[in-house]
């Protein structure tokens, strides 16, 4: 650091002095032009003055002329005057001149040669002189020429003090400049990199916080960097004890680095290819800027460390309005945007295209379908041909990334490409293709009323794995393909064997991540956050109670809105005092039956608010609008109970959330039987929705459980959840997928050598 300052000082020292002499010389020769062109012209003015005086006596004799020439030896900077004739010879001159000019100046011989006045500096000796010579008339006749003579020492005097003056401003400059410069350099630079590296030590040997190092606007981006650094080791520190916990405890968590490294074990070199329609990140303009966003999703959560960590590819609808702006000839970009760890290959599709395959087959036919919700699904031959188009788009995305690559392994997320598998083995039979439904699987019946059923199970029967949340809908699922294929199902193997193909049927609970402790954060109390919160909803209550979810009329919504106007009326003792909070996420507004739900949600709020209006308390608080997952923790910390009442659902991450968040051991979930979350958090408050009595009744009971009950019931879902988190979910489906056999499969592709045969 102090070579640093060294050379920076010394810099500094040669630059300014080397500008300030550049700039002091024209300075000096401007002025020295000035003096110059001055002196020129008071000699002018005096010659012209005094050769009219002259003129009238020339040829009377020289002592006229030389005491009029006697008359101006006083004046400034002036040496002499002096008369000659023509032919040279002096008529009079100062007597001081005599010692200069002992010869007619060659300006006099100049002047009377070209019949003007002619000027000149000379240097006799030491001396510097200006002589100023102008020719004498009479009728037109020249008769000789007048000479004058100034001193024009001072010039170089003027000169050589300017020249002083430079060098002492430089000096000053220098010292002062030097002097800043290391003030600024220790304020900006100096202190601030020494303050880090004491930072960065205290943090390497555990004794610093990876959040307190932010200073100064000069070295942010350092300072962004050196951050995510030590949050990266900090975690790395926070896994190494962990695992060294885990193994002194005999337990084993799945955390992401311990997903990255299983993964890798199992895909032997091999690639791993994640088909989703929503894409883990999108890009947006935000005012001259494009940025990257990360949609709240527990599937990126789940699946990013795995892509990470074998330098996966994830492909995905491009829904972002900028996303056509970043990505390659190839439609792909390397992400995350700070780290480049994986592909994502973005696939497009037109206005059209989406409205036919994204809402209207998939969300106004097979979700109604499956969520048995009594909301009738709507199946048309348009939608169903842009869902068959859009598979297939999808298809030849995902054979292009994989073109070069020996045994893939593909994961296709969801019912939005029921048909994927199937395209895929078709002519990679050599990929191992799984795909997890996200939503539940109805009984044959249900599912029967799909004009395209036995084409959906084809496509689907082309994986080599199909993953549902709990065994009863793998049970619904090969009763399906039972009834409406012809297939050989193998009931003790959860197996459908078809076309000389095996299709393996397994449950994958999915679940959240379980957050880790953060050193250094300190998080406020359940009641002073909830006092904070009240404050800024502006209302005043002494219970809270909060539910989460997407407006979806699957989510029973309007039922837990009955329910807290049951409990208002069954116990009065709750009116202003128990306040439910709604956030409500506006979902697929553009689809009638989401839009009407709107509505309706509004509607039954405001109804029952204006029922048991009393001043600031509300029964209810809407807040339709997306919340970020910091926004929603504050509220799942807040809260005295959590409302989680699905009609039917595959599973409910928000109850799962709702338990990770409560690292106080407090709060109450009451949880739909109809969850698949209900499987597994048997401490819930289990209910049935359409029951609004027996939901009302929960509410009351989670209210006025003893502190001692709420915290073992919530110590032991914890514990549930933090075992069971999204890492084992992803590591036992990636798992399963690459030790099944492909026997069949593997010797047709023997011959293909990991190409693309499409």
């Amino acid at each position: 650091m102090r070579l640093l300052n060294i050379r920076l000082i010394v810099s500094l020292i040669l630059g300014i002095t080397l500008v300030s002499l550049v700039s002091s010389y024209f300075e000096v020769r401007a002025q020295k032009r000035s003096l110059r062109q001055d002196l020129e012209h008071r000699a002018e003015v005096l010659a012209e003055s005094l050769a009219q005086n002259v003129e009238p006596y020339f040829g009377k004799g020289s002592s006229r002329l030389q005491g009029i020439v006697g008359q101006f030896g006083n004046r400034e900077h002036l040496a002499g005057v002096a008369i000659y004739d023509r032919q040279g010879a002096v008529l009079a001159v100062t007597p001081s001149l005599a010692r200069w000019l002992t010869t007619q100046p060659h300006a006099a011989a100049q002047s009377l040669a070209n019949n003007h006045g002619t000027s000149e500096f000379v240097r006799t000796g030491n001396d510097a002189l200006n002589i100023y010579a102008v020719p004498l008339h009479k009728d037109g006749e020249i008769l000789g020429v007048l000479v004058i003579v100034h001193d024009a020492a001072y010039i170089d005097a003027q000169k050589a003090r300017v020249w002083r003056e430079t060098f002492l401003r430089v000096l000053v400059q220098v010292f002062l400049i030097a002097l800043i410069t290391l003030l600024i350099v220790r304020w900006s630079i100096t202190g601030p990199i020494a303050r880090a590296a004491q930072w960065m030590k205290a943090l390497r040997t555990g004794r610093a916080s990876p959040h307190l190092f932010s200073d100064s606007d000069l070295l942010h981006p350092l300072a962004k960097e050196v951050a995510s650094f030590a949050q990266s080791l900090t975690a790395a520190r926070c896994a190494a004890e962990k695992e060294a916990e885990l193994r002194d405890a005999a337990e084993s968590e799945w955390t992401a680095e311990r997903l990255s490294v299983h993964v890798r074990s199992r895909l032997k070199g091999s690639r791993l290819f994640v088909v989703s329609n929503r894409e883990p990140y999108f890009h947006i303009r935000h005012g001259k800027t494009v940025q990257a966003l990360v949609p709240a999703s527990g599937l990126v959560t789940a699946l990013e460390p795995v892509l990470c960590a074998c330098d996966g590819t994830w492909i995905a609808h491009g829904s972002g309005d900028t996303d056509r702006e970043v990505v390659d000839q190839h439609d792909r970009l390397r992400v995350p945007p700070d780290d480049h760890r994986y592909t994502l290959r973005r696939v497009w599709l037109s206005k059209e295209e989406e409205e036919g395959y994204y809402y209207g087959f998939a969300n106004e036919g097979l979700w109604p379908l499956c969520h048995i919700a009594h909301t009738r699904p709507i199946f048309r031959a348009s939608d169903w041909e842009h869902y068959q188009l859009a598979n297939k788009k999808f298809a030849k995305a995902v054979l292009e990334e994989m073109e070069g690559i020996e045994r893939p392994v593909l994961l296709t997320q969801d019912y939005h490409f029921a048909l994927l598998p199937r395209l895929i083995k078709k002519e990679r039979p050599d990929a191992r293709v799984a795909i997890f439904w996200h939503i539940p699987w109805p009984n044959p019946e249900v599912f029967s009323i799909c004009p395209w059923q036995r084409e959906l199970l084809d496509g689907l029967l082309g994986a080599d794995l199909i993953g549902f949340h709990i065994q009863s809908h793998c049970n619904n699922f090969l009763q399906t393909v039972d009834r409406a294929l012809e297939s050989r199902i193998e009931w003790e193997h959860f197996a459908v064997n078809r076309e000389e193909h095996r299709t393996t049927v397994m449950p994958f609970p999915i679940s959240v991540e379980f957050p880790q402790p953060e050193s250094g954060r300190e998080d406020k109390s359940s009641y002073e956050e909830r006092a904070t919160l009240l404050r800024e909803l502006e209302l005043e209550a002494t219970y809270l109670g909060v539910g989460v979810d997407r407006l979806d009329y699957t989510k029973g919504i309007l039922e837990r809105f009955l329910a807290v106007e049951r409990l208002l009326e069954k116990h009065p003792f709750y009116r202003e005092k128990f306040t439910f909070v709604q956030i409500g996420a506006p979902s697929r507004t553009h689809i009638k039956r989401y839009h009407d739900l709107i509505a309706e949600v509004e509607a039954e709020v405001e109804r029952i608010n204006w029922k048991f209006a009393a001043g600031k308390w509300k029964a209810i608080v809407f807040r339709k609008a997306q919340h970020s997952h910091d926004e929603i923790r504050r509220f799942y910390r807040s809260a005295d109970l959590c409302l989680v009442t699905s009609l039917h659902d595959g599973m409910n991450l928000v109850a799962k959330e709702f338990v990770a968040a409560r690292d106080d051991e407090q709060g109450a979930l009451i949880l739909s039987v109809f969850t698949g979350a209900a499987r597994e958090l048997r401490d819930a408050l289990l209910v049935n929705p359409y029951d609004i009595e027996q939901t009302a009744e929960a509410i009351r009971v989670a209210l006025e459980m003893e502190p001692e009950d709420r915290k073992a019931r919530m110590l032991r879902m914890r514990k549930i959840v933090k075992e069971q988190n999204v890492y084992r979910w992803a590591a036992n489906l990636i798992s399963t997928l690459c030790e099944m056999r492909l026997e069949k499969q593997e010797a047709k592709a023997a011959g293909i050598a990991g190409g693309s045969t499409h």
